[in-house]
C-alpha cells in the first residue's frame, strides 16, 4: 500500500560529506573500492531514517547501482539520499554520490582543487524498512 503523494517525507534530502583519506585506498591509482560509496550511502540513509520516521530503520537493499567515475584519495567527496517513495513500512530513497574536490598529487603532495562542477561517482537506489507506526 502506497501513501499519498503529498506525504511529506517525499523529497526531504539529508547530506554526506567525508574527505576520503589514503587509509581508505585499496587499489593502485589511490582508488578506494565500491563499498566505499555503498557505506556513505548507508550513513546518509540512516540518518534520513531516523529524520523521517524517529527510527533508523534497517537497509534492506541497494537497487540499480553504477559507479561512473573514481573515487580515489584526497577526494571530499558527498552523498545525497532522498526519499522518493513512501509506502506504509518502506521507504525508496535515491542516492547519489559526488567528487566535490580532488588532489592534484603532480601539483604537488597536498595541492587540490574544487571541481565545478561535480563529477557524479556513483548513483543507486535504496529501500529502507522501518518499524509499524504505533
Amino acid at each position: 500500500m502506497s501513501t499519498s503523494d503529498t506525504d511529506p517525507r517525499l523529497g526531504v534530502q539529508v547530506v554526506h560529506r567525508r574527505y576520503v583519506s589514503r587509509s581508505d585506498v585499496r587499489y593502485a591509482g589511490d582508488l578506494v573500492n565500491g563499498a566505499y560509496a555503498l557505506a556513505g550511502f548507508g550513513d546518509a540513509v540512516t540518518e534520513l531514517a531516523i529524520r523521517t520516521d524517529g527510527d533508523e530503520g534497517l537497509l534492506a537493499g541497494y537497487r540499480a547501482v553504477e559507479f561512473h567515475a573514481p573515487i580515489r584519495a584526497g577526494d571530499v567527496v558527498e552523498f545525497s539520499a532522498t526519499v522518493t517513495r513512501v509506502r506504509t513500512r518502506s521507504r525508496t530513497v535515491a542516492l547519489v554520490c559526488s567528487v566535490l574536490c580532488r588532489a592534484e598529487p603532480d601539483r604537488g603532495v597536498t595541492a587540490a582543487r574544487p571541481l565545478d562542477p561535480a563529477v557524479v561517482a556513483v548513483t543507486a537506489e535504496a529501500t529502507v524498512v522501518v518499524p509499524p507506526p504505533s
